[in-house]
């Protein structure tokens, strides 16, 4: 029956439309989302879903029953980042927030969960609309808070698995700078673990002409950002895949003073669990060999801020929705992935909390002519805005459409028939 439920697709786009204007003009950042989960969760009442907030944070939870069946997860986030919008669209962002570290910062939907939070009421829309074609029970997840990966974690402290039906699966997607209307799939890792540090140097502080006097940790941290390259570098084997980036360093306040501390704070990607478990030992003990070689006066502390899982598209799971991509879609429109994103997402939790398959997609979000051949694909890519960019927003159409009908797809493709 799918192909009858997508053709109630058009008719919902503008509405749609005007939803995700309104979520991309008012942004609000992790933990922030109360107006983005008020609005959600109203349009969920008016289809008739039983609707559940304050899940995890700003989480809504809207289960739609109908009739014996299997349960699927749908999931969407919905945070936006501390970005200023430069994209010049009519209803660009101008919305500023209170960081959690004091700062009033500019608000912007720069990884598109405006996005993904539209496509999923919009495939509340058909699945609400179309009850007597399909059966089982239907779980809408609106998830806070994934930009620092902790979203999810709160939803599962907040009994998801225990207040809700239990899934069977567990979809989700994410837009992109690809081509709009197509999506691109594949199975085992499509986007990274991430594991977040802070790492504390001690020393001990003295006047800047007297080093002799003192221990001084911004040395300690300059050696440390050196020597973590090497983990990447020299101790990683060329066909794993690690990303390390130290992305902050702050020590100091005076150019004549040798400060206590300094502090470093690194992300770290891996797709293999014995490579990222591997690659954490070599932090920790990078950290603690600098410190010891500078006479530091205490080891360094080594604080995991976020962790966040493989993101992990199950294969016999996929296979089952990706052949009803193609056959509904259209094989043009379906594209394998050779490589995973290094990005990161906190969807996986989920369904490993659950012990059931995830199936994860991307969706493209960039005008398709600009990939048309002979272009190549990556150069063009590119060249394009990415997500977090202060100009990435993906093009509403096809975007939109291509992505609720995605949803409705591999919903359908678990959902019982309701002939």
């Amino acid at each position: 029956m799918t192909s009858r439920q997508l053709e109630t697709v058009p008719g919902f786009l503008p509405g749609l439309e005007d939803i995700y204007r309104d979520l991309h003009a008012n942004p609000e950042l992790s933990k922030q989302e109360k107006r983005t989960a008020g609005v959600v969760a109203a349009n969920m009442r008016e289809l008739g879903f039983d609707v559940t907030e304050s899940v995890g944070g700003y989480g809504v939870v809207a289960v739609l029953a109908n009739g014996n069946g299997p349960t699927v997860w749908l999931r969407a986030d919905m945070d936006a980042l501390p970005v200023a919008e430069a994209t010049g669209l009519d209803y660009a962002s101008t919305v500023t927030a209170t960081h959690p570290n004091g700062d009033k910062v500019p608000v912007m939907h720069a990884c598109g969960h405006d996005m993904h939070t539209t496509c999923l009421l919009g495939a509340a829309r058909v699945f609400a609309a179309t009850r007597d074609d399909w059966a089982g029970t239907l779980v809408a997840v609106f998830q806070p808070d994934e930009e620092t990966l902790h979203g999810s974690a709160a939803m599962l402290d907040d009994g998801i698995l225990d207040r809700f039906p239990r899934p069977e699966v567990v979809i989700g997607q994410h837009v992109g700078p690809l081509p709009a209307g197509a999506i691109f799939y594949r199975t085992g890792p499509v986007m990274a673990a991430a594991d977040n540090f802070e790492i504390t140097f001690f020393g001990a502080g003295g006047h800047g002409s007297m080093p002799h006097t003192a221990i001084d940790p911004v040395v300690m941290a300059a050696s440390a950002v050196m020597r973590l390259q090497t983990i990447v570098s020299r101790e990683v084997a060329p066909n794993d895949s690690v990303v390390l980036t130290v992305g902050s360093i702050d020590a100091g306040f005076n150019d004549n003073i040798i400060p206590d501390e300094a502090v470093l704070k690194l992300t770290l990607r891996t797709f293999d669990l014995e490579v990222r478990d591997k690659a954490i030992a070599s932090i920790e003990r990078i950290a603690r060999a600098e410190a010891m070689a500078s006479n530091a006066p205490k080891e360094p502390q080594i604080t995991v801020t976020t962790s966040g899982p493989t993101t992990l598209s199950d294969e016999v799971a996929t296979q089952r929705v990706t052949n009803d991509f193609r056959s509904t879609l259209g094989e043009g429109r379906v594209v394998l992935m050779p490589v995973p994103a290094p990005g990161s997402e906190d969807v996986g939790r989920f369904g490993f909390a659950a012990d059931v398959p995830s199936v994860f997609w991307f969706l493209g979000g960039a005008e398709a002519s600009q990939f048309a051949p002979p272009a190549d694909a990556l150069k063009v890519m590119a060249t394009l805005p990415s997500n977090h960019s202060p100009k990435y927003a993906p093009d509403i159409e096809p975007t939109l459409q291509t992505g609720v009908e995605a949803l409705v797809i591999a919903g359908m493709s678990w959902l019982g028939d309701g002939s």
